[in-house]
């Protein structure tokens, strides 16, 4: 009887350990299936997506379309959103814009629920094949890229057919059974346990897909699904919370937003919750929808209805937020301030001039990554180390856009003094975005040297502050030089340059007797004498600005 008893406790432990293996491998299996499938899109797409977010979203309107097909193109709600609370942080887009967006983002991630409505479980291996097919035995990118797509798709359903087939023994759990009949009593408890679960996978997708496959198994009925649906869609919110943690208040103020609306949405249709499953129940029977489907069609309601009763509130929604998150937003304007096209054609020389003015924008915000690239090394304050990166991204931008516009300048008729300034803005512009380059790539010497813990002698950190010191007052100079046309100013660059010329070399050989002498690690020498190399070829491209003001590169 005892090892009867002892077989029987054993094979119920089985069983729940299958369970347990089978939803959890499922889980990661979609987790991956739909980030594999969102990238290939992605790449199928081209990788502009950031683009057609600052390009597109001129107004909340149009925020909202492209958040719905940029969306459906990466398949998460979480990366639109964390995408467009970059490009608040940075500048390139406003409040009002990207609410529009993170409506969009929330009815564009229903497409993932219709997907899973259509139960092709069944298929889901030869479709991974053909997908491998694709990715194994073809060269072309682009077919590759479909491949991903493909096998990402049945990778979607093969994860569901196995978290449905560790949820099937729950049937037969009594405690399962009362719990999610309280769920159907009390719509808040709904709520809470669709919250904690997205909080916890971080992905509104996978929990979506988790109670599509436990209301196809009649472990939860429509009313007690609904509020955990909520629920989901608010936890999904975490992801834009954490991206914005440590940004800049425009960031955390569009992360708020994202909460304010699914939150308020949530509430509102709490309230409204008997309507509500009266109308997926007669649309259901009408359209005769299967279980899935029915809620990937209350999903899809839900967000599209909770944005169409939101969008006039968006002024509101932002001024609320300005008002829960006070201060002085400090971005970095990406976008041109001086680049009139209309002068192109109207006045060529006044056009040259406009872009001259916004060369010296862009060496002015080159002075300032240099300001909080020398802050970072010497603190180690992430914050400096975030700025320098969006002023990198500032830099390359801003030199996309100017030296477009000093091409369509080129088309035009121009006199022999416009067209020695033109080439020589054309060469300048260049060299400052260079300038960008070198001090991303301080940053990430110095992240190197924090994350293995290499420590620089009092005297490298003495030698490498005043070569800092000297580039950042060079590049000032230029910059200065380049604004006034002034010559004298030019000579001082160049005597300047060949001064951190001579520094280099003179550190490098102070530190590799640091070095020989066990002051300093091997490592940290290497990372020191990159940091030099850097400096010194800052004050190359310095020195080529103040070879343009003398008319030296003409």
């Amino acid at each position: 009887m005892k090892l009867v008893e002892t077989g029987v406790i054993w094979n119920v432990e089985l069983n729940w350990q299958q369970m347990l293996f089978e939803f959890f491998g499922g889980l990661g299996i979609f987790l991956f299936a739909i980030k594999f499938m969102g990238d290939g899109l992605q790449k199928a797409a081209g990788d502009k997506l950031r683009d057609i977010l600052d390009r597109y979203t001129t107004n909340p309107f149009m925020g909202v379309l492209v958040g719905i097909i940029v969306t459906v193109l990466i398949q998460s709600s979480s990366g639109t959103t964390v995408i467009t609370v970059g490009l608040v942080s940075a500048g390139f887009m406003k409040l009002r814009q990207a609410i529009g967006v993170i409506m969009g983002a929330n009815i564009g991630t229903t497409i993932t629920a219709f997907i899973i409505g259509f139960d092709v479980g069944g298929y889901a291996l030869p479709i991974m094949a053909v997908g491998a097919f694709l990715l194994f035995f073809f060269k072309k990118r682009r077919v590759q890229n479909i491949g991903e797509v493909i096998f990402g798709f049945g990778g979607l359903f093969l994860g569901l057919e196995l978290m449905s087939g560790g949820m099937k023994p729950l049937r037969e759990l009594s405690s399962f059974t009362e719990f999610t009949l309280g769920m159907s009593d009390h719509p808040l408890l709904g709520v809470i346990a669709g919250t904690i679960f997205t909080l916890v996978v971080q992905s509104s997708s996978a929990t979506v897909a988790i109670l599509q496959g436990l209301y196809a198994e009649d472990l939860l009925s429509l009313a007690g699904s609904l509020p955990v649906l909520f629920g989901d869609n608010i936890g999904t919110t975490i992801t834009a919370v954490l991206a914005s943690l440590g940004a800049s208040i425009a960031a955390k103020r569009a992360a708020a937003t994202h909460v304010l609306f699914n939150v308020i949405g949530s509430i509102i249709f709490l309230i409204f919750l008997a309507p509500f499953t009266m109308y997926i129940e007669w649309i259901s029977g009408l359209w005769h929808l299967e279980n899935k489907m029915q809620i990937a069609f209350a999903h899809g309601s839900f967000n599209v209805a909770n944005t169409i009763l939101q969008f006039p509130l968006i002024g509101t929604w932002a001024y609320i937020v300005t008002k829960l998150i006070p201060g002085e937003d400090v971005g970095i304007d990406y976008k041109p301030k001086h680049l009139d096209v209309h002068f192109i054609e109207q006045s060529p020389s006044i056009a040259i001039g406009q872009a001259k003015e916004e060369i010296l924008r862009m060496g002015s915000l080159s002075v300032q990554g240099l300001e909080t690239t020398f802050s970072y090394l010497k603190t180690k304050n992430k914050r400096d180390a975030e700025i320098t990166c969006q002023i990198e991204d500032a830099l390359n931008n801003l030199d996309q856009k100017i030296t477009d516009y000093l091409v369509k300048i080129s088309s035009q008729s121009l006199s022999l003094q416009d067209s020695n300034r033109h080439n020589m803005l054309m060469n300048t512009v260049r060299d400052v975005e260079r300038i960008g380059d070198h001090f991303e790539n301080i940053i990430e010497l110095i992240e190197y040297q924090e994350t293995n813990r290499l420590e620089l002698t009092e005297d490298a950190m003495q030698d490498v502050s005043e070569m800092f010191e000297l580039t950042i007052a060079t590049v000032k100079k230029a910059i200065e030089a380049l604004d006034s046309s002034d010559d004298k100013l030019a000579n001082e660059v160049y005597e300047q340059e060949n001064v951190l010329d001579k520094m280099e070399r003179q550190y490098r050989k102070n530190h590799i007797l640091r070095v020989n002498e066990g002051k300093c690690s091997g490592q940290a020498g290497i990372m020191f004498a990159d940091i030099l190399s850097n400096l010194e070829r800052i004050g190359d491209h310095a020195s080529n600005i103040a070879e343009a003001v003398l008319g030296k590169r003409i």
